[in-house]
């Protein structure tokens, strides 16, 4: 069969079963635009292939397997589609409740003091011997500077040296904590 025939033949094929095949189509896909799409790729399938194919084929039944084979291939990508998306949406949705669940439980004023207060402990521990129990016996035990002076066999002056020592060290560890500072030791 010449060029000419075959596309007038395609041409009439086309005609008649276009918009039956799209309407077949669409009663799986739902969507008028894919099914227009797998209707077209059928035809253009069917064009290529029409040479290679044996001469008894019956082209409209040959075009509607492939739009069927093309409704099936959609439909399963579909369906995991909405699986992955289920499965990500669970997630997102576990995520979330998690964080909220998270926020709740935590205790900021809790966790901020326990932090400062390792660090209190890690600067004390770190500090002379001596400095460390004056700094103690003032903060800890609430004794004067004159109480701790009788104590420990020194001048108030001496106290306040050591006191002024640990207080310094301290303001160093805990510059990112300063306003919490002055207000547990100051």
């Amino acid at each position: 069969m010449d060029s000419a025939n075959k596309l007038r033949l395609f041409n009439l094929l086309y005609t008649d079963y276009r918009e039956r095949f799209i309407r077949f189509a669409y009663t799986y896909i739902h969507d008028t635009s894919v099914a227009e799409d797998i209707t077209a790729d059928a035809f253009a399938y069917y064009w290529e292939k029409q040479d290679a194919l044996p001469p008894d084929t019956h082209a409209p039944a040959y075009i509607f397997g492939i739009i069927r084979n093309k409704c099936l291939t959609y439909l399963q990508h579909e369906h995991v589609r909405d699986i992955v998306e289920e499965k990500l949406r669970s997630h997102a949705e576990w995520k979330l409740r998690t964080q909220v669940e998270t926020l709740e439980a935590c205790d900021p004023e809790e966790l901020f003091t326990a932090e400062i207060q390792a660090i209190v402990d890690r600067t004390l521990t770190a500090l002379p011997k001596q400095t460390r129990r004056i700094f103690i016996m003032s903060r800890y035990r609430n004794l004067s500077y004159h109480e701790i002076a009788e104590r420990s066999d020194m001048t108030v002056k001496g106290v306040e040296f050591h006191i002024s020592k640990a207080l310094k060290q301290l303001r160093i560890n805990l510059k990112d904590y300063l306003p919490a500072f002055l207000y547990l030791f100051i």
